[in-house]
């Protein structure tokens, strides 16, 4: 199935986008599968509401759903790069006024980073300024 920019369908909320990382994470899989790995990965959900949830985000055109078998398999109707890339750019546009150096030091500030983590900054910016 093809998948879509998210600009075309609505921002996904917080459980919503927990749910597309599992199915990004594993391809196509069933409610069952999904709410196994939240369960394991996240926080305890009752399968009832991720099943809901689910069903909420076919409608919102965030995954397909193939009712061709028994177990209904979802998959993302979303791309992921296309759907981080929107958020971030509504985070850094609320948070940072548009601005990817004051979130950049806003990171490097708060967190210890690594000396490879830093080589690999160092790397990116050389190929950007090329």
């Amino acid at each position: 199935m093809k998948k879509q920019k998210l600009e075309a369908n609505p921002e996904p909320t917080r459980s919503e986008l927990e749910i597309l990382q599992v199915l990004w994470q594993l391809g196509p899989s069933t409610v069952r599968t999904v709410n196994d790995v939240l369960n394991e990965q996240k926080r305890e959900v009752q399968y009832t509401s991720t099943l809901k949830l689910m069903q909420i985000m076919v409608d919102k055109k965030l995954l397909n759903r193939d009712e061709s078998q028994m177990k209904h398999v979802y998959s993302p109707a979303v791309e992921e790069d296309s759907t981080k890339g929107h958020l971030l750019d509504r985070f850094v546009d609320t948070m940072f006024n548009g601005s990817a150096s004051s979130l950049m030091m806003q990171l490097l500030g708060n967190k210890k980073t690594s000396k490879k983590e830093l080589d690999a900054i160092r790397e990116l910016l050389k190929k950007m300024e090329k």
